[in-house]
């Protein structure tokens, strides 16, 4: 897991996170949420498909995703299964201006 100004979370620290208004986004691939499984109170948005949401029109993203887009101020956390395309998405949200 990734977050802003913590690059690795644990779960606990996830679940406590999850209690204040945060967008939760998982990376992981459209066929990776069916064999593995959903994180409750998440969005998935594939890595290959970050970049190209976090640009989209706000309502445009509501559509898609069923979500409220982020603000670049709003907190969000990045996951995937390993930890690796929760970085990359961290990188590419941080040059796409989300702090």
């Amino acid at each position: 897991l990734c977050a802003g100004r913590a690059p690795s979370l644990s779960y606990q620290e996830l679940k406590d996170l999850k209690k204040t208004n945060i967008l939760h986004i998982d990376v992981r691939e459209r066929w990776e949420i069916d064999r593995f499984g959903k994180i409750p109170a998440s969005i998935n948005i594939p890595l290959g498909e970050l970049v190209q949401a976090l640009q989209m029109d706000p309502t445009e993203f509501k559509e898609q995703y069923n979500q409220k887009m982020p603000s670049k101020s709003d907190p969000v956390v990045f996951s995937c299964l390993a930890g690796t395309r929760s970085k990359q998405a961290l990188g590419f949200a941080t040059s796409l201006g989300f702090s």
